[in-house]
């Protein structure tokens, strides 16, 4: 291990519980060991996926949100006796590890609940919400402090709880914590005065409106979360350690609007600010909170708590430390946190304990090679969302999530095993000759799998170089893991020994006497097909060489490629048009809300020139003429235009009994879609 990383591997306290190194696998939603989208139960695909954790070397695991109230079918989690059994056995094997478990319980969403469309019509028909309250009960699902709009469509009308449904809660949060002590559980964690659920929501003005003492003054903002502990402390014991998930600053303009890192304080913030955050933090801990885990934001500044690529590393360290100011109990800080940075804030007494999320998808041995100094060996989270959080929202559409992805969120872009056990790779029963046709993500992940199973693979390369596509993707300068995780690939064909074969180009397929054939060589560019195409430059070709655009770029495309880079052109200070056929920017099933949300918010900041519900007509010499939804031709001058219109699959060969399609070649999507589709071809052969 590194020096520089040792302080993570020391031992500190919540309460009286032991933790035996500063690393906490922080809580994501899917991972609950209580089940998600489906009537509560001992979750053993969850209770696997910690197992596995545990015994790589982390020090404080907490699950995923358990909702107190079924999501599906009403049932109290209190109520299933046989699931806190099974929960006891468990955690006799996860003591053997010397890791210690709080289970996250919580209260509830309020408006943040990621509606889908179909919940909709139940969320705001009276008449058929009723109909289904016995398996859904939607209005309860968005129930809110005050009469909110919901953060996924403003035009579905939070109801407000009642004091009655309350009072509930806080019982349930007492009798399930009772249960989950008996079962052997460390502690619990209260979900949450953080990232404007239905705690934080009631502890935030711009969110609370209510007349009675759960509204108004601070003390009755903070009434519920300080009733919450209160009665878990007189129902397991003042020694029973109780941590609350806690955003510091809200980061929250108004409602749908985020304050971006760039503006620091210079905006109004209408959530919980710092002042009132150290006051609240001092107030918490006296009502009996053992631990903070920390960091910021809200559902309407959500990339502060679920970071994409585009936020600074550390990007919560900072306000979290202020914390230190006002609390004597230990605080966790979590938001794209770097080992060595983590290391020196515990050093300095800035933090307690360095949270981690989504690495854990993506490596499950990464804290091991930590200890074991294998950095190089880690495949890197890349905080794209595409397999974990795939809550994609725009305009005229609450939540375009497929309902599989509802049903198993924390699964991972880059790890096809991560919550899915049946995904596992074995040995080929007959060993094969493979040659994969393209070096990028796709074909190498494809080479991965079939050499582990025993498969004699050679990959035939037409460029110099391996990475595919994914090489001019990852050409930001804020996509620094992208460019790890080519790398990460790459030492695994060395590793393997995977014959890869650079500048060789495959123009037939009958020439290769291989037995299987895999066909990753990607997709073609999409053409504008309109007047003076020849005019533009297509995104990829501005990827490879960005020195050919001069000061005012029109960018054809608002899609996340297209999008991406008019973020990386304004941020060189160039002026940006971006000019888009659909109704919003970003449009796609799978890109992460909190993804999304930083480029509008970014393109709002910056006043960039958005069209949409645009098409263009004709690229002249001088101007792009565009053409509106209602017919309305204009001209927009430029310096230069990049198109982004898409992609098409382009594959050398059909499919046939022995040749495979992966990747773009068969279907153009997102990374997930290439890893996924590349793993299952190859574990197949």
């Amino acid at each position: 291990m590194k020096t520089e990383y040792e302080t993570l591997f020391t031992p500190w306290k919540i309460g009286n519980v032991t933790i035996k190194n500063r690393i906490v696998l922080c809580p994501m939603g899917g991972t609950s060991l209580f089940g998600w989208m489906e009537p509560n139960h001992f979750d053993k695909e969850a209770a696997q996926f910690f197992l596995k954790r545990a015994q790589n070397n982390v020090g404080l695991i907490i699950p995923g949100i358990a909702p107190l109230k079924d999501t599906i079918l009403n049932r109290w989690l209190y109520k299933n006796k046989k699931m806190f059994d099974e929960l006891k056995v468990y955690m006799e094997e996860i003591h053997k590890t010397g890791a210690k478990l709080f289970v996250q319980l919580t209260a509830g969403f309020g408006r943040s609940f990621a509606i889908t469309n179909p919940l909709k019509i139940l969320a705001k028909n009276k008449v058929l919400s009723f109909i289904a309250k016995p398996i859904i009960d939607a209005q309860y699902l968005c129930a809110s402090p005050s009469e909110l709009p919901s953060r996924w469509d403003p035009s579905i009308k939070c109801r407000a709880l009642t004091v009655k449904e309350i009072h509930e809660i806080i019982e349930a949060y007492a009798l399930t914590s009772k249960m989950l002590k008996d079962a052997g559980v460390d502690g619990v964690e209260v979900h949450a005065v953080h990232e404007g659920y239905l705690l934080d929501q009631f502890t935030l003005k711009y969110t609370n409106f209510r007349k009675d003492g759960y509204g108004g003054s601070f003390v009755n903002r903070y009434r519920f979360p300080v009733e919450v502990v209160h009665a878990i402390k007189e129902k397991c014991g003042k020694d029973f350690p109780v941590s609350l998930r806690y955003s510091v600053i809200s980061k929250t303009k108004g409602f749908d609007h985020g304050a971006l890192p760039e503006e620091g304080n210079n905006y109004d913030e209408v959530g919980r600010d710092l002042e009132e955050s150290l006051r609240a933090a001092k107030y918490l801990q006296d009502a009996g909170y053992d631990m903070l885990n920390c960091d910021n934001g809200t559902y309407d500044a959500w990339y502060w708590a679920h970071p994409p690529v585009y936020m600074p590393n550390n990007c919560n360290l900072e306000d979290v430390a202020e914390l230190k100011k006002s609390v004597s109990i230990p605080l966790v800080c979590a938001g794209k946190m770097e080992l060595g940075v983590a290391s020196e804030a515990i050093k300095n007494g800035k933090i307690d304990a360095m949270g981690v999320a989504r690495q854990f998808l993506t490596d499950p041995e990464w804290v091991s090679k930590v200890i074991e100094d294998k950095l190089e060996d880690i495949m890197p989270c890349i905080h794209c969302h595409n397999g974990c959080f795939t809550m994609a929202h725009y305009k005229g559409v609450a939540n375009d999530q497929a309902f599989s992805d509802v049903q198993h969120m924390s699964r991972c872009a880059l790890n096809p095993e991560t919550m899915n056990s049946k995904n596992h790779i074995e040995k080929a029963k007959k060993v094969k000759n493979i040659a994969i046709i393209g070096g990028g993500i796709g074909g190498m992940e494809a080479a991965r799998v079939a050499t582990l199973r025993g498969h004699k693979v050679t990959i035939y390369e037409k460029t110099d170089h391996l990475g595919g596509v994914f090489c001019e993707a990852s050409n930001f300068d804020f996509k620094d893991n992208d460019k790890k995780l080519i790398k990460w690939y790459e030492r695994q064909m060395e590793k393997l020994g995977v014959e890869v074969k650079l500048n060789t180009s495959i123009e037939d397929i009958s020439t290769l006497k291989e037995d299987e054939v895999i066909v990753a060589n990607g997709a073609k560019t999409r053409k504008l097909n309109v007047p003076g195409e020849e005019r533009a430059i297509e995104a990829l070709s501005y990827l490879r060489d960005k020195t050919q655009v001069g000061n005012k770029v029109v960018i054809i495309g608002g899609g996340l490629t297209g999008c991406e880079i008019a973020y990386d052109l304004s941020r060189q200070g160039k002026e940006v048009v971006i000019i888009e056929m659909k109704q919003d920017l970003m449009c796609v099933r799978g890109l992460c809300l909190a993804n999304s949300s930083y480029l509008r918010d970014y393109f709002k900041l910056h006043k960039t020139e958005v069209h949409v519900d645009t098409t263009v007509k004709e690229i002249t010499d001088k101007a792009v003429i565009a053409v509106d939804i209602h017919g309305v031709q204009y001209a927009i001058s430029y310096d230069s235009v990049i198109y982004s219109v898409g992609y098409i699959p382009n594959p050398l060969s059909k499919k046939k009994s022995h040749i495979h399609l992966v990747g773009d070649a068969d279907k153009v999507g997102n990374l997930r879609n290439v890893i996924w589709g590349a793993y299952k071809v190859a574990n197949e052969l």
